[in-house]
């Protein structure tokens, strides 16, 4: 299955300013970044283009001649409009329209459908899935958390640490002239001191960590390490299960900060498994139709794409528009930092992070860039 550039080259190779129509047809229908299909008057698919590829996951020749009503569970209804847009001659939208993926399930999606004036009764069926509209959104705030967590960072490590230590530093020295019950107070105030201490030393790994450096990587070599981590520590007694794509391309990344965001959404997953759920799984697969803008504002294909999934009761919906924020937890005594840690990790990896949440199936989402896109274009 080649991928959306290669068929532009592809097409471009032999498109010149004298290039025929039929060529800059081809490079236009490569280039399209929406899933497109064509359908005969039998409603078989006839031709797909590079999006529609990596929309369903599945290459041209396996699409080509299958019933398009395959590739939906409400298929009479798909065959229903394609009948109405034939007879009126006229484009249809569906909204919020479910289409099969192989291996991804239902996605949500909208289609346009039109008539192609050939003669033929052919048509042209557009699909945008809504699935990743909305992981976008929600990987974008993300993003912008980790903005607001480095700031945080930064203004509770000048505004809090100088004045602990002062207060540490007086009740250690009250401590030496009082008894009894006034010197518990004392070691109650050192005690919760260093508790805020630690809490500060956590949030200012979010503004502070050095800066590492990104290699070409395995990354179930990675998920193989977090997951020994977890089974022996905070997941003890947890199952764990891995569904890992074996034609994965080495993605791009620092190896110690990337495993150290995987152990934070173990950790996330292991702990919403207290009250509910069974079970953690780890899946790993292949799709090129994320592409963000990185920090120098170019274009970037993330296509490796690592999912945490657990069974727990999921997240609940007043929190998941500030999900990546500091100090926003579902969990009583939870500190919030790590979907903030996370979040600040993959912002500065040039990854991608999202979720989606209903009870019984929180799926977390790391999309990572291919290592050898980022060495083409550095």
């Amino acid at each position: 299955m080649r991928s959306v550039r290669q068929n532009v080259a592809v097409a471009a190779s032999g498109c010149n300013d004298g290039c025929s129509a039929e060529a800059m047809h081809e490079l236009i229908w490569s280039c399209l970044p929406i899933a497109a299909l064509v359908v005969d008057s039998r409603n078989r698919v006839i031709n797909v283009n590079p999006a529609a590829e990596s929309l369903f996951n599945c290459s041209a020749r396996s699409l080509t001649g299958r019933p398009v009503s395959e590739l939906s569970p409400n298929g009479k209804m798909l065959t229903s409009n394609l009948r109405q847009v034939r007879e009126r001659q006229s484009p249809v939208l569906l909204d919020n329209f479910m289409i099969t993926a192989q291996g991804r399930g239902g996605l949500l999606s909208n289609l346009q459908i039109a008539p192609i004036p050939d003669g033929f009764d052919k048509l042209l069926i557009c699909i945008r899935s809504r699935e990743i509209e909305g992981r976008i959104s929600r990987g974008a705030l993300a993003k912008s958390a980790a903005l607001s967590a480095v700031g945080l960072a930064d203004m509770l490590s000048h505004e809090i640490r100088n004045p602990l230590s002062g207060i540490v530093g007086a009740a250690q020295l009250l401590a030496m002239k009082l008894q009894g019950e006034d010197l518990e107070l004392t070691s109650l105030i050192v005690d919760e001191a260093y508790r805020i201490r630690r809490l500060v030393e956590q949030v200012d790994q979010l503004g502070t960590a050095e800066a590492g450096e990104c290699n070409a990587l395995n990354v179930h070599d990675l998920l193989n390490q977090a997951c020994r981590t977890a089974r022996v520590g905070f997941a003890a007694g947890v199952q764990i299960d891995t569904e890992y794509d074996p034609s994965l391309p080495e993605i791009y990344a620092d190896g110690d900060k990337l495993l150290r965001a995987f152990l934070n959404l173990l950790q996330n997953a292991s702990e919403a498994l207290v009250s509910q759920g069974s079970g953690i799984r780890v899946r790993t697969f292949y799709d090129g139709s994320l592409r963000v803008r990185n920090a120098a504002g170019r274009e970037q294909a993330l296509p490796v794409h690592v999912e945490i999934i657990d069974d727990g009761p999921g997240i609940d919906p007043e929190l998941t528009e500030n999900a990546f924020e500091p100090f926003v937890s579902g969990r009583l005594n939870g500190t919030g930092l790590g979907l903030a840690m996370v979040s600040a990790i993959l912002s500065e990896l040039g990854g991608w992070i999202s979720f989606e949440s209903q009870p019984g199936n929180t799926v977390f989402r790391v999309s990572l860039p291919v290592a050898a896109d980022v060495n083409s274009v550095n």
